[in-house]
């Protein structure tokens, strides 16, 4: 097994079908005192887009430190792993409300993780603009 980088954009197809697969992810965050705030999420990754999704709720530590960061948006990381294979997205995150962004999300989130999303009023989307991608399989 080697550690490699790949393009997040043009990922091969191991490295995509592995994020196709149900894994239970991690989300890295900066809380204000620069200290990580790691939590369980799942993830889906639209490498086209080149566009990681997070579904969570608005009122949540993370879409806050997510917005705390302001426009420019929140250096984030999201993780998986199984075994001895793992995956690394990392980019800037936005909170999103509109609500067709927030239903794809949901869409692509029950796609992945073969479960419909319970119903949230107060649901929106962290959305990480993908620019690097680490992993090793």
């Amino acid at each position: 097994m080697s550690t490699y980088s790949v393009d997040p954009g043009a990922p091969d197809e191991p490295y995509l079908s592995f994020w196709r697969e149900r894994h239970l992810c991690t989300l890295t965050t900066l809380r204000p005192d620069g200290s990580p705030h790691v939590v369980p999420v799942g993830v889906t990754y639209d490498a086209g887009a080149r566009l990681a999704r997070v579904i969570t709720n608005k009122a949540s530590a993370k879409a806050a430190h997510v917005l705390a960061a302001g426009p420019e948006g929140a250096r984030v990381a999201v993780c998986q792993v199984d075994g001895r294979r793992w995956a690394t997205l990392e980019g800037r995150a936005h909170v999103r409300g509109e609500r067709e962004r927030v239903a794809e999300a949901e869409r692509r989130y029950a796609e992945r993780y073969e479960r419909v999303p319970s119903p949230n009023p107060s649901r929106v989307v962290i959305e990480i603009e993908v620019e690097r991608a680490l992993g090793r399989g």
